[in-house]
């Protein structure tokens, strides 16, 4: 898959077969859009393009509006976008220039002209142009002018309520990572390098590795404790951008990297009297040094909520149990 960080940098093609949205979370709605996108794109003998913004059009819109965070972070999304197929990546910086296009200026001057658009692919929700005035009936209008089709994507559903980026940030927040693993099809990560902390777990048997998160618009899921993996990512090579948080490099290919079992941590360690949020990981059967390398964590079950105890002894045999309750989890399979 290709990545471009503006769509100023695509070279138009002949026969696109596109889809716009922001993607967050890729989830399995998102997932039916981009399988008829491929297979629109055999249809014409074309290839699929995925327009795509950063920020989310919402910081730019709502400013103000500090509270929403992103399930995804641009790499994790490139990620998951590249083994669904994509083609072509378009990630262009959303402004209100940008967004102030009136539907046809949109259609003409973006779809058409700078990518190439043949087949429309879109969401049954999506909007677009200046005050969201542009969706399905606009795209139908002006597919004969401008020569190509659309195809909309029903509502898709999970346990008899809609799919969508909203409902898993809710579940997210409450700590329901089975439900987001459910609308996704693949479990919400959190990726970031190992940081060096006070070792107070190390004292207590269960040594951890503090993740750092670059990202601040990325979603951290609720105080708590949960199953997870653990992937060893390594050392990102000095040439891979680290300050670009969706150059395609700080992406990385599934399966190529060790997987470990583990329990992961997320809270202010009220026991301690924590003044700061931490993510930490208790990494099973594990006893490297892996400091100042990234890791992915990759969310699968909840455990229990985070709380106070009396004292570290108190603390240190709730972590026996929780991570007798990690290990049946994953024993069930």
């Amino acid at each position: 898959m290709q990545v471009y960080h503006h769509i100023n940098d695509f070279t138009r093609l002949e026969n696109a077969a596109v889809t716009i949205g922001t993607f967050d979370g890729v989830h399995l709605g998102h997932q039916q859009i981009i399988k008829e996108l491929t297979d629109c794109a055999k249809l014409i003998k074309g290839e699929t393009v995925v327009l795509t913004f950063f920020p989310h059009p919402r910081m730019i819109l709502n400013p103000e509006n500090h509270a929403l965070k992103m399930i995804n972070t641009m790499a994790e999304k490139a990620e998951i976008l590249d083994h669904l197929g994509v083609d072509h990546l378009i990630i262009t910086p959303f402004t209100r220039d940008f967004s102030n296009q009136t539907p046809e200026a949109y259609i003409k001057n973006v779809l058409v002209e700078q990518i190439g658009l043949k087949t429309m692919v879109i969401g049954y929700d999506h909007r677009f142009g200046k005050d969201r005035a542009g969706g399905l009936n606009e795209l139908k209008q002006f597919s004969a002018t401008y020569n190509y089709t659309v195809k909309e994507i029903a509502e898709e559903d999970v346990k008899d309520a809609a799919v969508s980026s909203t409902r898993i940030r809710n579940a997210l927040n409450v700590g329901d990572v089975g439900t987001a693993l459910e609308l996704m099809g693949h479990p919400f990560t959190l990726s970031g390098k190992v940081v060096r902390g006070d070792q107070i777990g190390r004292t207590l048997g269960y040594p951890t590795a503090n993740l750092f998160i670059e990202e601040n618009y990325k979603l951290i899921p609720a105080d708590g404790i949960y199953a997870v993996t653990v992937e060893l990512l390594g050392n990102r090579n000095k040439n891979q951008q680290v300050n670009d948080p969706y150059h395609p490099a700080n992406a990385k290919k599934a399966g190529s990297h060790p997987h470990y079992q583990g329990m992961a941590y997320i809270g202010h360690r009220p026991t301690i009297n924590g003044m700061s949020r931490n993510i930490e990981v208790n990494i099973f059967d594990f006893n490297e040094d892996i400091y100042h390398q990234n890791i992915q964590l990759n969310f699968l079950h909840f455990i229990r909520h985070d709380i106070r105890f009396d004292s570290l002894e108190q603390l240190k045999t709730q972590l026996a149990e929780d991570k007798k309750d990690t290990i049946r989890y994953f024993a069930r399979g």
